[in-house]
This record gives structure tokens, C-alpha cells and sequence, in this order.
């Protein structure tokens, strides 16, 4: 048996397994609104066991986590796959262009709520199984597949999950497959994620607002009061004055740092995509600044009125909403802390509310398992892949290599125009398709990785 006819599998069940995909993507699993969750654990369970996973639905304090597994020895290397099987909410509906939970493939993609985020993925990693059972007969190594309800409402229940069930979910190496490839088109090797803590600032002035002309200089206002606190927490080349903010940074290896420096980069490519024509850095300048250092954002500012033409006020409440960005090794309780002590000594009438939280997760380049994972990456792709140290977004990872002390390797199998969490979210036919021959690369190299140790 050869990998060669894995692919050739793949090629013939083609019309199959995107039913299959398509049964799932029909299913509605919106956890924000618990819409369909119980009836896609169900459903997945079943197309889980038919392939001859052991599964089972194990309970959190919110939605249920769909547990399989295959060990054919419980001291061989092994391998736990996690996804999501829970959506973002379809809205805005009327700029979907056919119904959002209803697949339809158009120009060679196809669109459905959550064929990229995450049921297109998870479902080539569950068909990456069933195809290499069916080609070689057996796993060359135990995998165990995690599959939570909850990471579009944050996984707020995933890390006491996976602290109560640490012995069931013994591994060697966690793998994931969510998010888009690299905007290259070149296949993607993620090594961690930025942590985040999300904060809201709220001042208040008068009890009700007043009048600008008739109480202006009379009754202070709250919007200054706020614009005055952050004066003091950035300096104007962008750098944190919190004290204590930078403490704790664990710095990039030189390995990682020789990653940054090959990466590709098209300075033109970026700012159209992003919308900011005036961008102005190298390569490596950008991907440092999204990779290894921290944020201190300012994602929305609410104070008086906003509507058309002119209302003269002086408002009575003012209200600023921050997410900051982690880096390893910052601790987002130990951030807040911080954050909190230095609006009470500089503005000590502001109320500070922390809204939310992940902490930040990185997966040395230098292990061995990294490279074992991106020979059989680019082996699958015939193409060399984008390694990429950290992620600039944020992403539960923390709950392998922190709490369980695994490394953990992100490799998306979605287009990188995948609209993920926007109407007409899609996944291309043969992203899909390359997913499943992916997966069964990694299973098929790790085993040799196991046989060699």
C-alpha cells in the first residue's frame, strides 16, 4: 500500500464525501443562540462511529465536546486532533447569495455557514481516517479527536475541560486545521497564537447630560476624563507605559527569528487587502509586529452623540473598549492587574471591567515533531510550506501546551478568501479534497516518526 493511492481514493469518492460534508453544513449548530448544537453532536457522533471511531459525547458546563478515538496501543504515539463543530450566526442574511445553510458549490467553492469555520476542515480530518483505514487497514499510530461546541461563543468551558479529562486525553502532539492558508495560496504551518484580554473602561460625569453652552466649563466631561487616562498609557512611538506591561516576554528564538526574516511577503498585496494603502514596513518588520510583540488597541470609543448633524451636549457617561494582545509569556490576569492598578492611580473614579480573556501559546520551531509535521505538509502539497511562528489572532491553543504540556501545530486547509464568519463563508471544493490527502500525510508521517524514535 502507498500514499499514491490515497489520493487515488480521494479522486473516486470524491461525489461522497462531499455529500457527507454537505449533511453536516445542513445541520444549523449555532452556539451563540443554542440552535441546533444538540442535533450536530448527535449528527457528527454517528458519522463518527459509522467510520469506526469509538465516540461519545462528553458534558461541559455548556455545550457537549464530541469525543473519538482509535488506540491500538495505548503506549504508541499519539495523536489528538481538535475542531469545532459549532457556527457563527448567518446575519447579515441579505447579502448571502444562496441560502447560508444550504451548500452551494459556485466556481469551484462551496458556500454554506461554516463549510471553512469549521465543518469543512473537522470533516477532512474525519474522512482523513476513514480513507486511511481503508487504503492501509490500520491507524500507524492512536488518534484521538476533540470536537468542542463552543469556540465561536469563546470555549469558555474548554480549558476546564480538558483539566478534568486530562488522563482520556493523553497525547504526544495536538493538530488542528482551522483558519485560511497563507495569502500566497502556499500551504500554512502555525506554531502558536496571540493571547488576548479584553477590557472596558467606563467614566461618568454629571448624572444626565447638559447643555455645552449653558454648563460648559461647569460640568466636566467624562470623554476627556478618558482621553486624558490614555495619554498616559502610550507614548507617541506606540509604546505601552503601563508599568510592568513588557515583563515576562519570552523573546524568539534565533530559529524563529531566521523564519521571520524568509517569509513572503508582498508589502502592495497587504495594504490592498487590509484597506491602508500608506502601509510602510519590510517583511520582516510585519511579520514580527504581528507575531511576537504585543497590542494595545482601541476597538471602540461610545461618548455623547453621534448621529446626524449637531446635538450640543456635554455627555454625561463616557465608554472605551480595549483588546490587548498577548505574547508569550504575558499571563492575562497578571496583565489586568496592571492595567487595573494603573487606571486607579491615574483616574481612580474609572470604573474597569474585564470582559474577556485567552492566554497567549507557542510551540518551539526547533522541535523535531515541527519538522516531522512539515515534510509531511509539503509532501501532501508538493509544495514547501509558509512555517510561521505564531498566529496574530487568538485561539484557544493555550489549552494543549499549557495545560497538558503537548505541542501543538496549526495547519489550515481553507482558501485564504474563505469569508469566515461573514456571508458567503466558503471553502474550495479542492481545499476540501486537500485537507483529507493532508491529514492523511501527517498520520501516515508521524507513524514513521514513532517507528524511529
Amino acid at each position: 500500500m502507498s500514499l499514491s493511492q490515497i489520493s487515488n481514493l480521494i479522486d473516486e469518492r470524491k461525489t461522497q464525501y462531499l455529500e457527507q460534508l454537505f449533511k453536516l453544513l445542513r445541520q444549523k449548530s449555532i452556539s451563540a443562540q443554542n440552535i441546533g448544537i444538540a442535533e450536530c453532536a448527535d449528527l457528527l457522533q454517528g458519522m463518527m462511529e459509522e467510520i469506526g471511531i469509538s465516540t461519545r459525547q462528553l458534558p461541559t458546563k455548556g455545550h457537549p465536546v464530541v469525543y473519538g478515538e482509535i488506540v491500538r496501543d495505548p503506549e504508541a504515539f499519539t495523536l489528538l486532533i481538535y475542531g469545532h463543530y459549532d457556527v457563527q450566526p448567518p446575519d447579515p442574511l441579505e447579502e448571502w447569495l444562496s441560502p447560508p445553510f444550504e451548500p452551494t458549490i459556485r466556481d469551484g467553492k462551496i458556500y454554506c455557514r461554516g463549510a471553512g469555520d469549521n465543518k469543512g476542515q473537522l470533516m477532512a480530518q474525519v474522512l482523513a481516517v476513514k480513507t486511511y483505514l481503508d487504503v492501509f487497514g490500520e491507524l500507524p499510530v492512536n488518534i484521538k479527536l476533540v470536537f468542542e461546541g463552543e469556540e465561536e461563543s469563546g470555549s469558555n468551558h474548554l480549558a476546564s475541560f480538558v483539566e478534568e479529562n486530562k488522563e482520556l486525553l493523553k497525547a504526544d502532539l495536538v493538530y488542528t486545521s482551522d483558519g485560511p492558508m497563507h495569502d500566497s495560496g502556499a500551504p500554512l504551518v502555525l506554531l502558536g497564537v496571540r493571547g488576548m484580554l479584553y477590557v472596558e473602561l467606563t467614566a461618568k460625569g454629571a448624572e444626565w447630560d447638559n447643555h455645552s453652552g449653558n454648563k460648559g466649563n461647569i460640568v466636566p466631561n467624562p470623554a476627556w476624563k478618558l482621553i486624558d487616562l490614555l495619554r498616559t498609557m502610550r507614548d507617541e512611538n506606540g509604546r505601552v507605559l503601563i508599568e510592568g506591561f513588557y515583563d515576562n516576554i519570552r523573546q524568539p528564538s534565533e530559529v524563529e527569528l531566521e523564519l521571520i526574516k524568509n517569509l513572503p511577503f508582498d508589502r502592495e498585496q497587504v495594504a490592498k487587502q487590509v484597506g491602508y494603502k500608506d502601509l510602510d514596513m519590510d517583511g520582516e518588520t510585519y511579520y514580527r509586529k504581528l507575531t511576537m510583540e504585543p497590542t494595545f488597541n482601541i476597538a471602540g470609543f461610545n461618548s455623547g452623540y453621534g448621529g446626524e448633524g449637531s446635538k450640543t451636549i456635554i455627555p454625561s457617561k463616557a465608554t472605551l473598549k480595549m483588546d490587548i494582545r498577548l505574547v508569550v509569556d504575558q499571563d492575562p490576569d497578571d496583565i489586568y492587574e496592571k492595567f487595573y492598578a494603573h487606571v486607579k492611580k491615574h483616574a481612580p473614579d474609572v470604573e474597569v471591567k474585564q470582559l474577556g480573556q485567552m492566554k497567549p501559546s507557542r510551540t518551539p520551531a526547533d522541535q523535531e515533531i515541527v519538522k516531522v509535521v512539515t515534510e509531511a505538509v509539503y509532501e501532501s502539497y508538493n509544495q514547501v510550506p509558509v512555517l510561521l511562528p505564531s498566529l496574530g489572532g487568538s485561539l484557544p491553543d493555550y489549552v494543549w501546551t499549557k495545560i497538558l504540556g503537548l505541542p501543538s501545530i496549526v495547519v489550515p486547509y481553507a482558501n485564504f478568501d474563505e469569508a469566515n464568519h461573514s456571508p458567503n463563508e466558503n471553502i474550495g471544493v479542492n481545499n476540501f479534497l486537500d485537507g483529507i490527502k493532508c491529514t492523511c500525510h501527517v498520520i501516515h508521517k508521524l507513524g514513521e516518526y514513532a517507528n524511529h524514535r
